[in-house]
């Protein structure tokens, strides 16, 4: 049964609507109002329109205190007008099909295409800029040319959003989109792992969104949307984000497409972004906003050279993302992050050597043995499941130390972080989110401190750096001293974490022996990357010589070929290591003119294994016959010695761990009556390794046949 409500109720109801619309409307008013008085500003805007959905008819003046414009002079007052460049036919036919899209007129549609050809031909003529067909900048004129808007404030938009939210290097393999691949993996990882073995990069399917604001793909409509809210957000990196839930909203389509081409998966994320409706846009920006609170600061504060004035740009910037494990944080952020209430928290994870830990750390790291991994695969899996333990307890404790985002610290040296950056990968491997690493390590940290005069009575800071014990040591000494904060508070000794770090701490052993403990303690070969060959008569082998054998000279410009290593195993005359640190004696070369060279059949980057557990960026170049091993030269980039020049019919076994099959040793010697003669051991950490032993025993079969034939 149906009741209908009395009179007084429906006067009621209708009385509360007649008390609502006003209000709703009188938003509107006051926003017409301040933009019709003049001198408002952003935020003023802001406050008005409060993340409503802005009104078409004053869209424009919007925009132009977005971008700062407001009032600008004639920018194209002293041109003369001329549509002249070489490649004006081409800007011409792209203008014309940009004008195709909007709803107006065919006379407003010739008065537009006038405006657009004339922005683009004096923004390329006073930038110096070439032209090239179908740029993705030219559709940001699209949403603006909608707005009727004069041609002055056209290009003062235009030149004003390519300055402030268009990132230098927006070009294929550019830096902004290795840095948008480094926030995918920060959040998405499986994703990002699943594009990256289709090896699609970011710059593959993202350029277009990025060149045009997704005004390439997105509907004019669409477009101004979400334009009224990106401008209001006067972000940059912004765009970052909205790209990053492009992605995530697909994500599921997109891990089915495993047996779909690069070619395929490319054009389906190219035309993701034109799915979009109005209607989507108020969810779009939650979720970016979501994203945004969840990620760190350092995400910008690190990268602020890609936006903004030429000056900043031109600053030096030697940082190469595409070289970057994953995302870097400041290690002033990571200080400042797990004291505030809100916002990224860390959970930081010390992987340097046990003994430079125990002298000093900071107090809310837990301590990860990075070179268990190596060493004991079986305890360093027991340790990361214990870190994970830490680290869900500290954040239900509300532990200082908490927080969901690990960050991984090493010292700072690149040598030495090398064990480092094979914990992380394994991490990254796992799929595991919120994987990021300390810019600068722990020397960064203690600089920073000094920095900021740490050990002064204002500070808040002087009990963060503490020895294994939870003492204090001084940032400038590190000798260890009396905590101020060393009871009680909560905040000086980080107990939860400490206790659990000092409880899974192995003993420190000496590098030397883990590594060689790892590489040496091989009960069997891995059949599926070791093997051993057949070797012909001794007779018809090319014999090498080392710096002591008398009946021969050692090949000119390099070291003794056989002065590899000083392994007690190999304990024979043939082994020289007299000269293993005098690089005076090693050929420099140039690594590209090497590996470009006509006789070279294979190239593998890699890193060189020394007994002491230091690992060398390397180059392993294939010939014909030989093998070469070029060690890069730190102090001079594109350059490296000549390490090593080994014949291939001298290699007798090549072998590999089975829970780490990158690391392969290649032993080199001599076939005996009584047996095999080992003259000289090298070790490397290969990436694809499978790929490179294969290789590599290719062309050991072709040597070894062609010396049978």
């Amino acid at each position: 049964l149906l009741l209908r409500p009395s009179d007084v109720d429906v006067n009621i109801v209708m009385a509360e609507v007649a008390d609502v619309l006003p209000v709703e409307r009188c938003w509107e008013k006051d926003l017409a109002e301040a933009l019709e008085a003049g001198g408002c500003d952003l935020e003023t805007v802001r406050n008005i329109i409060q993340g409503r959905e802005l009104p078409a008819d004053l869209r424009a003046k919007v925009w132009k205190i977005a971008l700062n414009v407001a009032g600008k002079g004639d920018s194209l007052a002293s041109w003369d007008g001329c549509l002249d460049l070489p490649e004006q036919t081409a800007i011409h036919k792209d203008c014309q099909k940009l004008i195709d899209q909007l709803s107006a007129s065919e006379d407003e549609k010739t008065r537009l295409l006038v405006d657009v050809e004339s922005v683009v031909t004096f923004y390329c003529k006073s930038r110096s800029v070439k032209y090239q067909l179908d740029m993705g900048w030219i559709h940001l004129l699209k949403p603006l040319a909608e707005l009727r808007i004069p041609r002055s404030d056209l290009y003062n938009c235009f030149y004003a959003i390519m300055k402030k939210y268009i990132p230098r290097e927006c070009v294929l393999k550019g830096r902004p989109f290795h840095l948008f691949r480094l926030l995918l993996q920060y959040h998405e990882p499986e994703l990002c792992s699943f594009l990256d073995t289709k090896k699609v990069t970011p710059d593959c399917y993202a350029l277009k969104w990025l060149a045009s604001l997704f005004a390439y793909y997105c509907s004019v409509d669409v477009t101004q949307v979400m334009w009224d809210n990106y401008l209001q957000q006067a972000d940059p990196f912004f765009i970052y984000f909205l790209m990053l839930i492009i992605l995530v909203n697909a994500k599921d389509v997109i891990l089915t497409q495993e047996s779909d081409s690069k070619e395929e998966i490319i054009k389906f994320l190219e035309s993701s972004p034109s799915s979009l409706e109005v209607e989507d846009m108020e969810d779009l920006f939650s979720l970016t906003q979501y994203y945004c609170s969840r990620t760190p600061a350092s995400f910008r504060k690190g990268n602020q050279s890609l936006f903004g004035s030429s000056l900043l740009g031109l600053k030096d910037d030697d940082t190469d993302l595409s070289q970057a494990l994953c995302l870097p944080v400041s290690v002033s952020e990571i200080l400042q992050a797990n004291q505030q209430g809100e916002g990224v928290r860390f959970f930081v994870v010390d992987c340097r050597p046990a003994e430079q830990y125990n002298s000093g750390h900071l107090s809310t790291a837990f301590h990860l043995d990075s070179d268990l991994m190596l060493r004991n695969p079986g305890e360093f899996a027991l340790s990361v499941k214990s870190l994970l333990e830490a680290q869900k307890q500290s954040i239900e404790s509300g532990s200082i130390a908490g927080g969901e985002h690990l960050c991984f610290m090493g010292s700072g040296r690149e040598e030495e972080d090398m064990y480092m950056n094979m914990v992380l990968a394994h991490f990254l491997q796992k799929n595991k989110e919120y994987i990021s690493i300390a810019n600068g390590g722990f020397m960064a940290l203690q600089q920073h401190l000094a920095d900021i005069n740490v050990d002064g009575p204002d500070t808040g800071y002087g009990h963060w750096i503490v020895s294994t014990s939870g003492s204090r040591s001084s940032i400038n000494s590190l000798v260890d001293g009396d905590s101020p904060n060393g009871s009680g508070d909560g905040k000086g000794v980080k107990s939860l974490v400490n206790k659990m770090t000092v409880a899974l701490k192995t003993k420190s052993v000496n590098m030397k022996e883990k590594v060689i403990s790892f590489i040496e303690n091989t009960s069997a070969p891995v059949d599926r990357m070791s093997f051993n060959l057949p070797w012909p008569d001794r007779s018809s082998m090319e014999r090498h010589v080392s710096s002591s054998d008398r009946l021969g000279k050692p090949y000119r410009g390099v070291k003794p070929v056989f002065s590899i290593a000083d392994e007690e195993e190999y304990d024979t005359d043939e082994i020289d290591n007299s000269s293993m640190s005098d690089d005076d004696r090693k050929e420099i070369v140039n690594i590209q003119t090497w590996i470009n060279k006509p006789d070279v059949k294979h190239h593998f980057p890699c890193n060189e294994v020394k007994e002491n557990g230091h690992m060398l960026p390397s180059h392993l170049l294939v010939t014909a016959t030989h093998m070469y091993c070029l060690r890069e030269i730190g102090s001079r980039k594109g350059f490296a010695y000549i390490q090593s020049r080994q014949a291939l019919n001298s290699v007798v076994k090549i072998t590999s761990k089975k829970k780490h099959p990158e690391l392969i040793t290649f032993k080199y010697g001599n076939s005996t009556s009584s047996g095999m003669e080992i003259l000289a051991v090298e070790r490397y950490l290969i990436p694809n390794a499978g790929d490179a032993t294969k290789a590599i025993k290719q062309q050991i079969m072709k040597v070894l046949d062609a010396l049978e034939s």
